[in-house]
């Protein structure tokens, strides 16, 4: 394992940490300022949307897992093609599964950290993994 794949997975594991314990700063220092997220049935949306959405969902519990498929990396750019399964628990509400597929592309910054510049994800809830 290359250390830029080793890094790009610890990306990913951190990234999960971190939605997990709703660390809202740590999430947005792993995207770059230009950052897109392309999700299902909404507009592309950037970095300060991301984060009002994350504010949205506070005291939400979030139980989540990416399982990586494919890392390749260009130079100062890499992509993470990988299955997520989450599960969001709202207090008082029953919880609600999403999974789907994603493709990430990351950014190396002049720092040598990997950032995200692009998620185009599939993660809709009621599907199940495969």
């Amino acid at each position: 394992m290359t250390d830029d794949v080793r890094q790009i997975r610890e990306l990913v594991a951190s990234s999960i940490a971190a939605s997990k314990a709703g660390d809202l700063p740590k999430l947005m220092d792993m995207m770059t300022d230009e950052v897109i997220f392309m999700t299902p049935g909404r507009p592309p949306l950037g970095k300060a949307e991301f984060a009002a959405d994350s504010e949205r969902m506070k005291g939400a519990a979030i139980d989540a897992r990416a399982d990586v498929r494919e890392i390749e990396v260009f130079g100062p750019w890499a992509h993470i093609r990988h299955h997520i399964e989450a599960e969001l628990t709202f207090p008082g509400q029953s919880p609600r599964h999403m999974s789907g597929y994603a493709m990430t592309v990351l950014r190396k910054d002049a720092d040598g950290c990997w950032r995200i510049a692009r998620d185009a994800n599939l993660v809709t809830r009621g599907n199940r993994r495969e």
